[in-house]
């Protein structure tokens, strides 16, 4: 039998609709924010090897190129679900042998190392088109509430896909928590606090003025909490990145927000003979539809909350596509665009 985590409803689990600071921001027209999903960096049928990541990624940012061309600000953002999962287990695994690091150093771990794959790579393509330009990874902390009811409800999907029989045997024997993840098996779940602040916005703020091209808020941040005296402590908790990516959106005062995905357009009833797909919605039809259950959390229902929670704060256009169809989409040709 599989420990199944009662994820928090919606109600007690969503951030205000106002992003405390972000309307002091304003709209660049110029500034694009790109989420880069998990499949443009760590697809399911990989191994899982550096050069297998190094060649997927090189390929994700040749696609980027002309958005730079274009004179755009860029910020990129990137999830590490596969990559976090990967780097526990391999803690589990030699638990006996060296010392096991907490979950906040976990994920600064792996937002370092796709961060570097994705600095690397953007580099070396810029160098090809000619481009003279910088890219700077940025290991970015965000704050959560040390309060947040979701330390008590594990709903964070990580790592790989397992069978039920797996899932068991691994519950049994390191005590952590699975669910069934989309109908394609089951993954361990972690807390998933609300992201509320990015501790390193002038940071990359200043990056941007430089015109370099910052990666920030990488697998949703470093999940970090602030003590009474002011200081930081990091906490076991992994951030949805698109949510946290809204947050980092609305601070910098982007005009367009796009969240790359697996599919190319959002979609209605998703596995039913009656899918639909949308190519425009508003920001309240987005959200009544959300309310419907159309769709789930473990998929695209955290990038309808990041959508709606971005065209709260700025105004701004959110467009949802796959990273193929992620410069048409900017164009208003191609994905699903979400507006206010």
């Amino acid at each position: 039998m599989i420990a199944r985590a009662a994820p928090p409803t919606r109600r007690e689990n969503s951030a205000p609709r106002q992003l405390q600071g972000a309307r002091s921001a304003k709209l660049d027209r110029r500034m694009v924010v790109i989420a880069i999903g998990g499949n443009a960096t760590y697809p399911p049928n990989i191994k899982g090897t550096a050069e297998e990541q190094f060649k997927i990624i090189g390929e994700t940012c040749e696609q980027l190129i002309p958005f730079i061309e274009r004179g755009l600000k860029l910020v990129l953002t990137h999830g590490n679900g596969p990559v976090i999962g990967n780097i526990l287990e391999r803690m589990a695994a030699t638990a006996p042998r060296l010392q096991a690091m907490p979950m906040d150093v976990c994920v600064a771990h792996s937002q370092g190392g796709i961060g570097y794959m994705i600095q690397n790579s953007l580099a070396n393509a810029l160098v090809r088109h000619g481009i003279r330009k910088e890219v700077a990874c940025v290991i970015t902390q965000v704050e959560v509430a040390a309060t947040d009811p979701a330390f008590g409800h594990p709903s964070k999907p990580i790592g790989r896909f397992e069978t039920a029989e797996a899932a068991a045997r691994l519950r049994r024997e390191t005590g952590w928590d699975y669910v069934e993840d989309s109908g394609r098996g089951y993954r361990r779940v972690v807390p998933s606090p609300q992201p509320r602040e990015i501790v390193e916005i002038d940071t990359i703020r200043a990056l941007l003025e430089a015109d370099v091209i910052p990666i920030a808020v990488g697998g949703g941040g470093i999940p970090v909490v602030r003590r009474p005296d002011g200081r930081w402590r990091g906490v076991a908790a992994v951030i949805d990145k698109d949510l946290a990516t809204a947050v980092l959106a609305a601070r910098l005062g982007a005009a367009t927000l796009i969240i790359l995905t697996g599919i190319d357009r959002v979609a209605l009833d998703f596995d039913k003979p009656t899918r639909r797909f949308l190519d425009r919605l508003t920001r309240d039809e987005a959200e009544a539809l959300l309310a419907a259950g159309q769709f789930p959390d473990g998929s695209m229902g955290p990038k309808i909350e990041a959508a709606i929670r971005y065209l709260d704060e700025v105004g701004g256009r959110v467009a949802i596509t796959s990273l193929d169809h992620a410069l048409d989409a900017l164009d208003g040709k191609a994905g699903t665009s979400i507006v206010p």
